[in-house]
């Protein structure tokens, strides 16, 4: 068995240790990004934005094919035919043929196609390609500032736990400072030994509020560097969390701006498309005229050519008129859908109206009330500090107890959660009406 061990020990020592995958590795430090990065890099990899942008460019493509219907159709055509491989003659049917010395027959065309007349469904088809491009314009507009809202949150996220990691670090030197003092004065029996374990206590939470705090660091971090697509972890770059932003801009300025954001652009836009469809449906009752002309040659030879000065040419151009009398009614299935769609659009516009509006209450309501929070918050955590400064005092000269100490601690610390929550409140409240305005505040 002894030698089992000092064979395995001889072994590892001529080895250089444990495998590399076996040890600990340390974990990578997130990248800091400042917001505006945070932003960019939201508003390229969001897959919601590849979206609207996919579907942008899909709408652009419409708007070419739309414009393209007025334009010829052109077409060519080729062909070759070899009749014979082989000897001069074959045996049919008992008859001996003599085949042709120029075995390829060749043939080419051209020929090209245009609508001259069709009720003007053309047009409206281009007007409701144009629409729906606006739509899909002022949708990728809406998911960019989106997205951008989701990078702000995380962003906020970060500093409002690094905020709270550093409230949670002051929580442990003072529970620390504290505790020092409650075991000094039980030890010159000055104070009862609950005020020690009372101490004890406070300094195990606060040693728990710091894992927690750094927990939610980390979680942070994760949560910014998913909604940023970062292939590398980042973490927001240290700035000045005790700067708060504002608004320029006064209310019925907001409301102007949100009544026209990207959301009542879509729907607008939308609404023209339904109005576009809607009255090219009524086309289909009238004539539709086109033309066509087409030029062939053919010719024989030795081997396949496209053309050649020996073909046999023709051509033909003809004019079509069509006129739709009776299609088992589905003009008039098509005329009632693209009403009920106009129909569904105009009330889509009028709900996304009273939405913005809605909204713009609700947020511009929280970001006010945000202000007051952090301004009253701010107060609160200087008075909640000096009293406990003075509890501190009082204590330590005999004058208050413990328990007014750890009470007046409880209270600096949710004073300082409230302010961290309403910084973050703050910041997240202007982000979304920057959200909702399709624009930066």
């Amino acid at each position: 068995m002894t030698r089992t061990i000092i064979a395995a020990a001889m072994i590892a020592a001529l080895s250089g240790g444990p495998p590399a995958d076996a040890q600990s590795v340390a974990p990578e430090a997130p990248r800091p990004i400042t917001i505006e990065e945070a932003i960019r890099l939201a508003r390229q990899n969001a897959p919601q934005v590849i979206q609207a942008r996919g579907q942008s460019q899909t709408s652009a493509a419409a708007v070419r094919s739309a414009y393209g219907a007025f334009l010829p159709g052109v077409s060519l055509t080729a062909g070759a035919t070899r009749r014979y491989s082989g000897s001069t003659t074959r045996v049919e049917n008992g008859q001996v043929i003599t085949l042709s010395p120029e075995p390829w027959s060749s043939t080419g065309g051209l020929g090209a196609n245009v609508e001259l007349f069709s009720g003007g469904g053309r047009f409206f088809d281009l007007r409701q390609a144009r629409a729906r491009e606006h739509a899909a314009a002022a949708n990728e507009l809406a998911q960019q500032y989106d997205a951008a809202l989701s990078a702000k949150q995380q962003f906020y996220n970060v500093l409002a736990a690094r905020e709270s990691q550093a409230a949670a670090a002051a929580q442990l030197a003072q529970a620390e400072q504290q505790r020092r003092t409650s075991i000094a004065r039980t030890r010159a029996r000055v104070a009862t030994r609950s005020d020690s374990l009372r101490a004890e206590i406070q300094y195990r939470e606060a040693q728990l509020a710091v894992t927690d705090a750094r927990n939610a660091l980390d979680q942070a971090n994760a949560s910014l560097t998913r909604v940023t697509g970062s292939d590398e972890p980042v973490t927001a770059a240290p700035v000045d969390s005790t700067s708060l932003p504002g608004i320029a801009m006064d209310d019925a300025a907001l409301r102007g701006l949100a009544t026209n954001g990207p959301a009542v652009r879509e729907a607008k836009a939308e609404l023209d498309a339904a109005k576009a469809a809607q009255r090219g449906a009524w086309t289909d009752y009238l004539p539709s005229l086109s033309a066509r002309y087409s030029r062939t040659g053919s010719g024989s030879g030795d081997r396949p050519e496209l053309m050649a000065s020996d073909f046999s040419y023709s051509g033909a151009l003809t004019f079509s008129l069509s006129l739709p009398v009776f299609d088992q009614f589905q003009r008039e299935q098509r005329l009632t859908e693209a009403k009920v769609a106009q129909e569904n659009a105009e009330a889509s516009l009028r709900d996304a109206r009273l939405a913005a509006n809605e909204s713009l209450t609700s947020q511009l309501g929280a970001f006010r009330a945000a202000e007051e929070r952090v301004a009253s918050q701010t107060a609160t955590v200087a008075a909640a500090e000096e009293d406990l400064r003075v509890q501190q005092q009082r204590y330590a000269a005999g004058a208050s107890t413990l328990l007014d100490v750890l009470t007046s601690q409880t209270q600096l610390n949710q004073a300082r959660r409230d302010l961290i929550r309403a910084r973050y409140d703050l910041r997240v409240a202007k982000a979304q009406l920057e959200a909702l305005v399709g624009q930066e505040l």
